[in-house]
């Protein structure tokens, strides 16, 4: 059984604020060890379940936040950018399972440090006409490769939205938010105990179908510039919706990679880097 496994931040255990997930923050060095924790409980799982392989790709901010030397040795780790599938890199059809760990709720929805990839940058994305975020496009792009989500950790925010997409996934809360940039926390021992079991409980049962999205499909996404909107108009396939508004369409997992050209013309235009 091979499993592939993206590790953002903001969902990870303890952590509520951009002092804890920024690099330069003044808590991002525990941050990134908490970040490892929760991946490792998430690798154990796997490993009890019968994974023969697990990757793990570091999928938030700058994608250097694992140390390898604080990874479970079963684990296989993807780090460092740019990637052409970004938070996605490794995923293959031959892969039987996917996890999401540390994972947070898209922009404008309830949850800790929630977002859609670059923060302030991106207002607003739809796939097919549906509200989306990482989350979302994650399990999407995942089911057009043939790949099920079948485990994702966050914070309470995450994981309603997670079952909004795929009921079907089990779902761990690691904290609850209270606003975006507080939470009430599961103990860490809790917490990873939890992440170990649930994954452990998802790889063993029988793994889900996964649900393809349409071919083509419509990527629409709406940012703060209009500059970068513009901008874009200027790569093909890309057609304007409104001043601020661009969409694409096409095989979804072509307009995940298109979606990591449109985030990196834009990092060039407003100084904000992608973060995830």
């Amino acid at each position: 059984m091979r499993v592939h496994l993206s590790a953002d931040m903001e969902g990870v255990t303890g952590l509520v604020d951009a002092e804890d997930v920024q690099p330069g923050g003044r808590d991002y060095e525990r941050g990134r060890l908490m970040m490892a924790e929760d991946v490792n409980a998430a690798v154990r799982g796997a490993v009890a379940a019968g994974a023969t392989e697990v990757v793990v790709n570091d999928a938030h901010g700058p994608m250097r936040n694992l140390l390898p030397e604080a990874l479970h040795p079963a684990a296989r780790l993807i780090r460092g950018e740019a990637k052409q599938m970004g938070m996605l890199e490794g995923l293959t059809p031959g892969h039987d399972a996917m996890i999401l760990v540390g994972y947070h709720a898209r922009a404008g929805a309830p949850g800790v440090l929630s977002h859609s990839f670059m923060g302030h940058e991106i207002e607003d994305i739809w796939l097919d006409g549906r509200p989306v975020g990482e989350i979302g496009l994650a399990q999407a792009t995942a089911a057009a490769l043939g790949v099920p989500v079948v485990a994702l950790t966050g914070d309470d925010g995450a994981c309603a939205e997670m079952r909004e997409w795929d009921e079907r996934v089990a779902t761990v809360a690691v904290k609850h938010a209270h606003d975006r940039f507080a939470a009430a926390l599961l103990p860490p021992a809790e917490a990873r105990r939890a992440i170990e079991e649930a994954v452990a409980e998802a790889l063993s049962a029988p793994l889900p179908e996964p649900v393809p999205p349409p071919d083509p499909s419509t990527l629409t996404v709406r940012w703060q510039s209009a500059s970068v909107a513009v901008t874009l108009l200027g790569i093909p396939g890309v057609t304007s919706v409104d001043s601020r508004t661009v969409r694409a369409r096409g095989p979804l997992t072509d307009l995940y990679r298109l979606f990591g050209v449109w985030m990196r013309v834009a990092a060039s235009l407003t100084d904000q880097a992608p973060y995830c």
